[in-house]
């Protein structure tokens, strides 16, 4: 609009808009962002920050994977559609778990079903598909993973640190195309050991509510200067089975009850209800626009031999959805015969 009014503040606060012509240019400049399943289900936009909150082997890290090679493959390449966007991604690795084997095989197989249609193309006769295809193939696995930037930190001042490398990112453009995912796993990492270095009496240091101040800060900052989606993992601090020292001391009958089924039913309930504890200062919670919620749902036999399916449950916190659905996620040579699944992906079922 600025340009439009020949860049001159008065000018531009002079120009009326319209209420539609206002929503129309933000959902040019900011479009809705489709990521894999369970993550389709909200629209998501640059500049909303998504917690990812699960206990421990519940798909967390591997929906950032997914998301992170929707980010990096291209929309289309060689004339080959592969429906991704093109643009870059920050990996902030807290909690020192990133596979990047595993990242390499998800991209690859992205990329080897783009391209599968090359196998009835023109090169069948000759006998050089094959070839040009892995070439093909290897050339936009290189070209994407130089999107994908990883950062692994030790404690809370490597990782302000590395936010603050964001900006400069940002203004360098990496490859001319700019941060667009900004991933953060996980948010909780160095919880206990802030929590354990928190001043004292008169002694100098950063507080846990400071350090949190501090990389939202970042992060804002961060968002100002380019528009990106932030996907922040969460794991509980709590073990299933931790209690505290008030859980005996609170006179309640779920204690003293004779029947030791309903007993042992009302400390599950409870240590399942410790596990989902916040722990995040308030100043984070309100700082997050999009909630989901991911669970372990159980155990189940596979089709093939001597394989077993883990199922999840995904629910959306906020916004409120007030559906669950349940997914798998599969190893990609073991599903490659099942139209139903995505490659290396997730199986949905309501």
């Amino acid at each position: 609009m600025a340009g439009e009014t020949g860049g001159e503040p008065r000018a531009w606060l002079a120009v009326d808009e319209t209420a539609a012509a206002f929503i129309s240019r933000s959902l040019s400049s900011r479009p809705t962002i489709i990521l894999p399943p369970p993550l389709h289900r909200a629209p998501l936009r640059p500049g909303n920050v998504v917690e990812i909150s699960g206990p421990s082997n519940s798909g967390k890290s591997h929906l950032l994977l997914m998301a992170a090679v929707q980010c990096i493959l291209p929309k289309e390449w060689e004339g080959i559609y592969f429906g991704g966007l093109g643009k870059s991604v920050m990996y902030l690795d807290l909690d020192c778990r990133f596979d990047v084997l595993r990242l390499a095989r998800i991209l690859r197989n992205r990329i080897a079903e783009g391209s599968a249609h090359l196998r009835n193309g023109d090169f069948e006769k000759d006998g050089t598909k094959d070839e040009f295809q892995c070439s093909l193939q290897n050339m936009l696995f290189s070209d994407c993973m130089q999107r994908f930037l990883y950062v692994r930190c030790y404690n809370s001042s490597e990782f302000t640190a590395a936010l603050k490398t964001l900006q400069s990112q940002s203004r360098s453009e990496v490859l001319g195309l700019g941060i667009y995912f900004v991933m953060i796993d996980s948010i909780g990492a160095f919880y206990w050991i802030d929590r354990a270095s928190q001043p004292v009496g008169e002694n100098k240091g950063k507080s846990l509510q400071s350090i949190t101040e501090t990389v939202i800060h970042e992060i804002r900052k961060f968002l100002q200067l380019q528009p990106a989606l932030v996907l922040v993992t969460k794991a509980p601090i709590y073990a299933d089975g931790t209690t505290t020292a008030n859980d005996f001391n609170r006179g309640s009958s779920k204690y003293v009850m004779e029947d030791s089924t309903v007993l042992r039913y009302s400390r599950l309930e409870e240590e399942r209800s410790l596990s989902f504890r916040e722990y995040m200062p308030s100043i984070w919670q309100s700082f997050v626009t999009h909630r989901i919620n991911l669970q372990v749902e159980a155990e189940v036999p596979s089709v093939h031999e001597n394989e077993v399916l883990s199922t999840y449950t995904s629910e959306w916190m906020q916004p409120s959805l007030k559906t669950k659905e349940k997914f798998s996620i599969v190893d990609v040579r073991s599903c490659i015969s099942y139209s139903f699944c995505l490659l290396d992906g997730v199986i949905l079922a309501q």
